[in-house]
C-alpha cells in the first residue's frame, strides 16, 4: 500500500494540485493501490508515518521537501518491513540531488512504480532524533533563522541568506570529537555532519558523501578572515570547500559537537535548541526509492 504525504497548504498552488493528479493517475495506470494524507498540522506527518509503518508492507511517499521528510522519518517504526519515497515539492529539495530524484514529477513517480527501494543511511542522535540529510550548527543555523523569520522566498533564498550572513557571523567555540578519538576545541564557522552532500537549496557541504555508504561526512569551518572569505566561498559554490586550508573535511562512523555555550542545530532544515549534536550513523537502514 502506497501512502502519499502532502501538505494541505501546497495543494493551494495550482501548479501542486496538478501535480498531485499526476501522481495519482500513474499509480491508477499501475494497478497500485495508493491513499492520500493530506496534512494540516506540523506533527502529521510524524503521526502518519509512525501509523503506517508500525504494520509491515507499506510505503510512505512525500511529496514535499526536506522538512517533510525530515518529520516522516521522525516517525517511521519498521524499517524493516516498509519503504519511503520522494516526489520532490519543496524549495531546497536537497535530499532529492543526493538521491538524484529528478524535479519533473513523472519522472519521480516512474521511480517508485517501476523500482524497487534500496537501503540508504540516515543521522540518528543519542537523543533520539533522526536526520536524513544532514545537521549542523553555526552560520547554516544563522542563515535558516534569517530565512524564516525575513520570509524569504525563491529558489535562492538560503544564498542571499547566506551573503548576508557571511558578512556579520562572529566565530564561536565548540569541541568536536569523532569516532570516540581526540577532543580537538575549534574556533569557527559551521560545525556539520551530512548524509547527503548538499544544504541551502544545493550548496554542496559535503561533497564527497553518499547517502548509502555506512559513514557520515564531516565538515568543520575554521576561522575564516573577511578577506579569505570571497575565496572560501567560491570554493564552496564550486563544490570543493574541502580544498579550503581552514576547512576540515572527514568521514566518521559517528561525531559528536559540544559547543561552548547556548546554540541552536539544524536537521534537515529543522531548528532544535540545546539539542545535542551526538550522532553516528544509522544501525538500521532505510528502504528508499532513489536511482541505480
Amino acid at each position: 500500500m502506497f501512502h502519499l504525504i502532502v501538505k494541505d497548504e501546497n495543494l493551494k498552488r495550482k501548479k501542486n494540485l496538478k501535480k498531485l493528479r499526476t501522481v495519482e493517475e500513474a499509480f491508477k495506470r499501475a494497478g497500485l493501490e495508493y491513499t492520500v494524507h493530506r496534512t494540516v498540522e506540523k506533527s502529521d506527518p510524524v503521526n502518519i508515518s509512525a501509523a503506517v509503518t508500525e504494520r509491515a508492507g507499506n510505503a510512505v511517499i512525500v511529496m514535499g521537501g526536506d522538512g517533510t521528510l525530515h518529520d516522516v522519518l521522525n516517525g517511521f517504526k519498521n524499517f524493516k518491513d516498509n519503504s519511503l519515497g520522494l516526489i520532490p515539492f519543496g524549495t531546497g529539495n536537497d535530499f532529492a540531488k543526493s538521491a538524484k530524484i529528478p524535479l519533473n514529477v513523472k519522472k519521480a513517480v516512474n521511480i517508485i512504480i517501476k523500482g524497487k527501494p534500496a537501503p540508504v543511511d540516515f543521522i540518528q542522535f543519542s537523543s533520539g532524533l533522526r536526520s536524513l540529510n544532514a545537521a549542523g550548527m553555526g552560520i547554516d543555523v544563522d542563515v535558516l533563522k534569517r530565512v524564516y523569520t525575513k520570509g524569504l522566498r525563491g529558489k535562492t533564498k538560503y544564498l542571499r541568506a547566506l551573503l548576508y550572513c557571511l558578512s556579520r557571523f562572529k566565530s564561536y567555540d565548540f569541541t568536536a570529537v569523532l569516532d570516540d578519538g581526540e577532543e580537538i576545541t575549534h574556533s569557527g564557522l559551521i560545525a556539520a555532519v551530512g548524509n547527503g552532500k548538499y544544504i541551502g537549496g544545493g550548496i554542496k557541504v559535503c561533497p564527497d558523501a553518499e547517502i548509502d555508504d555506512g559513514y557520515l561526512d564531516v565538515m568543520i569551518a575554521d576561522y575564516i578572515s573577511k578577506s579569505a572569505i570571497p575565496f572560501a566561498f567560491l570554493k564552496l559554490m564550486r563544490g570543493k570547500v574541502n580544498k579550503v586550508g581552514q576547512v576540515t573535511a572527514k568521514k566518521a562512523k559517528s561525531v559528536k559537537f559540544i559547543p561552548h555555550g547556548k546554540y541552536t542545530v539544524q536537521a534537515d532544515g529543522e531548528l532544535y535548541d540545546n539539542t545535542a549534536i551526538e550522532a553516528r550513523v544509522s544501525d538500521e537502514k532505510l528502504l528508499f526509492y532513489k536511482l541505480k
